[in-house]
């Protein structure tokens, strides 16, 4: 009812049309005097279901008060066809990345379920020095013992538990 009534009192009101979207959302403001303060209120009409995800960055800015100005059809127009662009432009950088990464062939080799695989361990083992004592297995990395024994050791004698302070 409350709705209602609402629209009947905006018919009389003195409420100014300001423009309207591409979606047929209609956008008014009414300037108030409220405690000697001049204010400015401003709306959206929607049409059809009232949808907030229907109305233009643009509008959003200019209901918030972000904007001074409301947008002209015409920076709308210029707005639509810098997105357009946009969008044209990520489909084809993303065609071109993909023609270079099959022509460079470092596509990367998916397993059955979808997942990335991980790095070249061996790749990796084999920049971890050896010692000219360490074994190396057939294919020249080193051995698992060679690795153990180069890990560091000790006893932690010095170490205390909530002693250690952060550097000054």
């Amino acid at each position: 009812m409350s709705k209602l009534f609402g629209k009947i009192a905006g018919f009389f009101s003195n409420r100014t049309l300001v423009g309207v979207d591409k979606a047929g959302n209609r956008y008014f403001f009414v300037k108030e005097e409220i405690d000697g303060i001049m204010k400015e209120k401003r709306w959206v009409v929607f049409k059809g279901e009232d949808d907030p995800t229907s109305i233009p960055v643009e509008w959003i800015c200019w209901l918030n008060g972000q904007r001074k100005k409301a947008p002209t059809p015409e920076e709308m127009m210029e707005l639509e066809a810098r997105r357009e662009r946009v969008r044209q432009n990520v489909a084809l950088l993303k065609k071109e990345e993909m023609e270079r990464n099959s022509k460079e062939g470092k596509l990367r080799k998916i397993i059955s379920t979808g997942q990335v695989m991980g790095p070249d361990l061996k790749s990796f083992i084999r920049q971890v020095p050896t010692g000219s004592e360490g074994a190396q297995d057939v294919e020249g990395l080193p051995t698992r013992d060679t690795l153990r024994s180069s890990e560091p050791v000790g006893s932690g004698h010095t170490f205390r538990p909530g002693t250690w302070q952060p550097p000054t």
